[in-house]
């Protein structure tokens, strides 16, 4: 319809408007949702739920690290506005974690940024060093905010698929040189979520080679730095000689320390995306509350005052352990991780001849019958069809009667 305002003549729809982007459905799966819905079902049928499906840890932070926080809160000066960019203690220490945990020197002025938890710097990433239609890389199965960030910001995601036969490591090869050739980074995420699939220095130095052939930003996502079993620890991508270069890392306090509230994490490397990623935070938000800023000190400090600090990731084994045991005797043999928080497991052989089509079928039965609450696959991309994922946050107890009960719908159910 047309109307005359002011002696301008606009062109304005007529049907009532909706104030809500389009990009919000893009931001990540609705199967989220759907299983919230499916718990609520389930807790309103009376069903004690064990909740295997979203990674929140279950612990707290250590004594040392909450009390830093409660003294903290009731300093007086403390409440003026942070610098989005974090403070020189905080970014002090986190670059001196990173020269003893990895053997990586990073300046703290120009190569470091607080974040309001990793999840902060990777959905704003893509804002601030991409224009719109530009070109990015992302992995499939992924953590939703990869393809979220880029549509939130108009990019224009490429997904590489990570596949069972390749031990969920990801082809380089296969990228085709216009991928690589319009690419503008590069999202890799190891150990990974929702696949736990641990990548050596050879993958990682081959990666920096292609993405300096190409000019093309690494950006590594080791939010689980601190979760790895069986002897085994993550790697750092700025091992590599000269990474910093051409690549950034994130780093997380939620799995690591069990500070998952506190959002608090820091983005590493090259100085110009950390600029850029700076540049943005300081037009839309003041920074880390400073006391979650000095207890994330004390928790670097924690972890740096032994050789030999395993933090979480002994009781993340166990449970692993435990698990992957208890429903090994129920009849469901599944993966064991070298790293991380999940299981990321196969359909049982039992559900491929059965009425259950598929992992969100299976995973919405599952919840309603037995309590037990996991994510389909499909809710981290197309290639994650087929599969699970279970969150191993709840107790050996726990897990022991989740595997039970899992173990009584796949022989009485199916």
């Amino acid at each position: 319809m047309k109307k005359q305002v002011g002696g301008i003549s606009l062109t304005y729809n007529s049907s009532k408007r909706k104030w809500r982007s389009e990009k919000l459905s893009h931001l990540g799966s609705s199967i989220f949702s759907e299983v919230a819905a499916w718990k609520g079902e389930a807790l309103k049928s009376g069903l004690d739920v064990i909740d295997l499906g979203i990674g929140s840890p279950d612990q707290p932070p250590a004594l040392e690290i909450r009390q830093t926080l409660s003294e903290a809160v009731l300093q007086e000066g403390s409440y003026s506005y942070p610098t989005s960019k974090g403070s020189v203690a905080f970014r002090e220490k986190a670059s001196a974690w990173m020269k003893q945990r990895f053997g990586v020197s990073v300046d703290s002025e120009d190569e470091l940024v607080a974040l309001m938890g990793s999840q902060d710097g990777l959905a704003h990433l893509a804002l601030a060093i991409c224009n719109p239609g530009d070109l990015a890389i992302v992995p499939d199965p992924g953590y939703p905010i990869y393809s979220g960030s880029l549509a939130i910001a108009g990019v224009v995601p490429w997904h590489l698929p990570l596949l069972e036969k390749n031990s969920f490591l990801p082809d380089l090869d296969s990228i085709p040189e216009q991928v690589w050739r319009e690419a503008v980074f590069i999202l890799l995420n190891f150990p990974g979520n929702p696949v736990s699939a641990e990548a050596d220095i050879s993958f990682f130095e081959k990666l920096i080679k292609l993405a300096r052939k190409w000019d093309v930003l690494v950006v590594h996502d080791l939010a689980y730095s601190e979760m790895g079993f069986d002897g085994y620890r993550p790697i750092s991508i700025l091992q590599v000689p000269g990474a910093i270069d051409i690549a950034v890392e994130f780093h997380s306090f939620s799995k690591s320390f069990n500070m998952a509230g506190c959002r608090i994490g820091f983005m590493t490397g090259n100085s110009e995306a950390i600029a850029a990623l700076r540049e943005l935070k300081g037009n839309i938000d003041y920074g880390v509350f400073q006391p979650i800023q000095e207890a994330a000190i004390i928790a670097l400090e924690l972890a740096m005052a032994s050789d030999n600090y395993q933090g979480v990731a002994d009781l993340y084994e166990r449970r692993r352990d435990v698990f992957v045991e208890a429903l090994a005797d129920e009849g469901w043999v599944v993966p064991k991780p070298k790293a991380t928080m999940f299981i990321w497991a196969p359909l049982p052989y039992s559900i491929i001849d059965s009425r259950v089509a598929g992992a969100r079928e299976f995973a919405k039965e599952l919840l309603l019958k037995t309590g037990v609450a996991i994510i389909p696959g499909d809710a981290f991309g197309t290639q994650g069809a087929g599969f699970v994922r279970i969150a191993l946050v709840e107790d050996e107890q726990r897990l022991v009667e989740a595997a039970k009960r899992i173990g009584r719908y796949l022989r009485e159910e199916l």
